[in-house]
């Protein structure tokens, strides 16, 4: 992965190739192309879970997701039958919060892993089978000394592995602050917002947001600025705003066909992870190796 040339650094972020996009480890080590999608999804839900729990703000935590998603990428990245979902996404987390002005311990990070991964975590239940009465406090869930030692090593070990995959490019410049600028630039986000152009603003994160869970890894085939300029059109033509009868995109380097398919890749988002949640409602999507194995094993057998 590498930027695209004659791209501003300070906007860039490196994307998939078509080969990689094409063909993954996972796949190659027999993961099914649906379950890879709804392997992603939960690793994405997991880093968001821990990084609210550990009080990280959203730039962090979107940048880890995008992290996260970056290793399974392509034959020569990570593959799910080998590097567990939850090591990943922990060392993930781990990594951009510690380049990050609010770098978090290994004793947190695994602690708040080791609850998610609990089965009293949220995420083990269902929404209508859990009253969240019999939770524990995610404050309150220690690892016993040996487990975090043990973890610990896996948390560093995995760290290294990631690093070496993405070629150690850790940048990851996202499309929420660029959003804004553009909205002020258009003139519907004045200095002093109204009702409507914050309803603007907010809805247009809020698209930003969701793509993160994006099944056509749209943080790794699209540049900053075109997600910021897809979002602000989804959003507009949402709520209503008027923007310059021009075509303004254009302004931003960005072509039609290109914000074509991501206004309607936005768009389908939320569907999508709604799907997902229907799928594996009656259960939990593959969080460990062992999971994953058994899941994969399940499949077999129902297809003969």
């Amino acid at each position: 992965m590498a930027p695209e040339p004659g791209q501003l650094s300070s906007l860039s972020n490196p994307l998939a190739t078509v080969d990689q996009l094409s063909t993954s480890s996972s796949q190659l080590d027999g993961v099914p192309a649906d379950l890879e999608s709804s392997l992603r999804f939960a690793g994405a839900q997991l880093t968001q879970a821990a990084g609210i729990l550990l009080r990280l703000p959203q730039e962090i935590i979107a940048q880890a997701i995008v992290i996260f998603q970056r290793f399974y990428i392509g034959s020569e990245g990570g593959s799910f039958r080998i590097n567990a979902l939850k090591d990943v996404s922990a060392a993930s987390l781990y990594m951009t919060a510690k380049i990050s002005f609010l770098p978090q311990s290994t004793r947190s990070i695994l602690n708040v892993y080791a609850y998610l991964l609990s089965p009293t975590s949220p995420l083990r239940q269902s929404p209508e089978g859990s009253t969240g009465k019999e939770r524990p406090d995610a404050e309150s869930y220690y690892l016993s000394e040996g487990s975090y030692h043990s973890a610990r090593a896996t948390l560093l070990q995995t760290e290294s592995i990631l690093l070496r995959s993405i070629s150690f490019i850790t940048q990851v410049i996202l499309p929420h602050h660029i959003a804004l600028t553009y909205l002020q630039t258009l003139g519907v986000l004045p200095p002093s917002p109204t009702a409507e152009s914050s309803a603007l603003a907010t809805r247009t994160l809020a698209h930003l947001n969701t793509a993160l869970f994006s099944p056509q890894l749209l943080y790794l085939t699209h540049q900053p600025p075109a997600l910021a300029v897809s979002a602000i059109y989804l959003a507009a033509r949402e709520i209503g705003v008027k923007l310059p009868s021009t075509e303004w995109w254009e302004v931003f380097d960005v072509d039609r066909e290109t914000l074509g398919f991501l206004v309607v890749g936005l768009g389908s988002c939320g569907g999508w992870i709604q799907s997902e949640r229907e799928n594996w409602s009656a259960t939990t999507c593959p969080l460990t190796l062992d999971e994953l194995e058994r899941e994969i094993k399940r499949r077999v057998v129902e297809n003969g």
